[in-house]
C-alpha cells in the first residue's frame, strides 16, 4: 500500500527505468553460487492459491528457477495478518534460503497485532520489490455516485445506508476503506469477509454498495457494466481502464494507495544471498514475457534494489501504523 508520506507513484516509469538499471548494474556482479544446485529456495507465501501474492510469487519463482537453474518453490502459509508466514521463516537459518513473499498488508501487522511482537521492517532484510497495483474504488450500479466527491456525499447524507465490503481484516481493501474514512471524514459501515468470492458476488448483487478492490478481480465486471469504477488509487490514470481517473486528480491524494509485492530474507542473512536473489529477481522482471504476465494482473513491475524496498517496507510500516491508530481499529473487531 501506498501512504500519500511514503511511496513513488504507482505510475512512476521514470522512476522503475533508473531502479532497473542501477540494479541490473549490481547484478551483473553478483554470482548465483550463492544458492548452489543442491539447496532448495522456499518462498513462503502469507496468502492461498490465486491470491495476488501467490501468483505474483509463482510467475518470479518459475523465471527464476528456469533462468538460474536453482531449486525454488513456493509454500502457502496464510492466515493472521501474514504472521503465520512471517514466523514460519523466522524459525529457518538465516541462510536466504527461505524467502518470505511480502505483501502490502504485512505494513499493518505490527499496530494490529503487537502482542505477537513481529515486524516487517526489523525481523527481515528486504530483498526487492517485484511489482506494485493500484486499487480500484468500485460502487455498485444502484449508487448515485459517478466519483469519489459524490460517493462521499452520498455517504455523509445516510450514513446507515451505505457499505463498503473488506477483503478480510488488516488486507488492503480493508485498510484502504478505513483511510478512505479518515481521509473523507465518510463514515462508511465496513463489511468485513473471508472469502473472495462472496465478497464479489455481493458486490455484484448490491447487497454492499463500494469497495476497494485489486484491477483482476473486477476488471472484467466493469467492461460488462455490472460494477462501476469511480477512481484508480494511483498517481495517474492506468493502461488497463483509461477512463477511470485517478484518486489524485479527483483531489484526494491522501487515498494514493498500492498494493505491492516483494521477497525479503531473515535479518542477519548474508549479504552474498540477499545480492543473488535480487539479481536474480531484476534479470527475471527485465523479461518483457514476465513483465507482460504482471501486466496482465495489474501489477507494474518493479525491481531495483534492497535499500529502496527496505526503505519502502520502513515507512509504510509506520504510515500505515498511525492510520491504524486514527482509524480506532483493532484485531477484537
Amino acid at each position: 500500500m501506498a501512504g500519500p508520506t511514503s511511496m513513488r507513484a504507482v505510475s512512476g516509469v521514470a522512476w522503475v527505468a533508473a531502479a532497473f538499471a542501477a540494479a541490473l548494474m549490481t547484478a551483473s556482479a553478483v554470482s548465483a553460487e550463492a544458492f548452489p544446485g543442491r539447496n532448495v529456495v522456499r518462498i513462503v507465501c502469507p496468502a492461498g492459491p490465486g491470491t495476488p501474492p501467490d501468483v505474483v510469487g509463482r510467475i518470479i519463482a518459475n523465471e527464476i528457477a528456469e533462468a538460474e537453474g536453482w531449486r525454488v518453490i513456493v509454500e502457502n502459509k496464510p492466515g493472521a495478518l501474514q504472521t503465520i508466514a512471517m514466523a514460519d521463516v523466522l524459525k529457518q537459518p538465516a541462510d536466504g534460503l527461505s524467502v518470505f513473499m511480502m505483501s502490502a498488508g504485512v505494513v499493518s501487522t505490527p499496530a494490529l497485532m503487537p502482542d505477537k511482537g513481529l515486524r516487517p521492517d526489523v525481523d527481515f532484510a528486504a530483498v526487492v520489490e517485484i511489482g506494485a497495483a493500484p486499487l480500484l474504488l468500485v460502487v455498485h450500479p444502484s449508487v448515485a455516485a459517478a466519483s469519489v466527491r459524490e460517493l462521499v456525499a452520498l455517504i455523509k447524507a445516510a450514513p446507515d445506508k451505505l457499505t463498503f465490503s473488506s477483503g478480510g481484516f488488516g488486507t488492503p481493501g480493508h485498510l484502504a476503506g478505513e483511510l478512505f474514512k479518515v481521509a473523507t471524514g465518510a463514515p462508511a459501515v465496513i463489511v468485513p469477509y473471508q472469502q473472495s468470492p462472496q465478497r464479489v458476488a455481493d458486490s455484484l448483487a448490491g447487497t454492499t454498495h463500494a469497495a476497494f478492490y485489486n484491477v483482476p478481480a473486477v476488471v472484467d465486471h466493469i467492461a460488462t457494466g455490472r460494477l462501476r469504477a469511480i477512481a484508480v488509487t494511483s498517481q495517474a490514470r492506468i493502461a488497463a481502464l483509461r477512463d477511470v481517473p485517478s484518486i489524485v486528480e479527483q483531489g484526494f491524494p491522501g487515498l494514493l494507495i498500492s498494493d505491492w509485492q516483494g521477497f525479503a530474507v531473515k535479518q542477519g542473512s548474508p549479504r552474498d544471498a540477499v545480492d543473488a536473489l535480487n539479481a536474480a529477481a531484476n534479470r527475471a522482471l527485465a523479461k518483457p514475457k514476465i513483465r507482460a504476465e504482471l501486466s496482465r494482473l495489474g501489477y507494474e513491475p518493479v525491481g531495483g534494489t534492497s535499500e529502496t524496498f527496505g526503505a519502502l517496507v520502513s515507512s509504510e510500516v509506520r504510515y500505515w501504523g498511525k492510520v491504524v491508530v486514527e482509524s480506532k481499529i483493532t484485531t477484537s473487531r
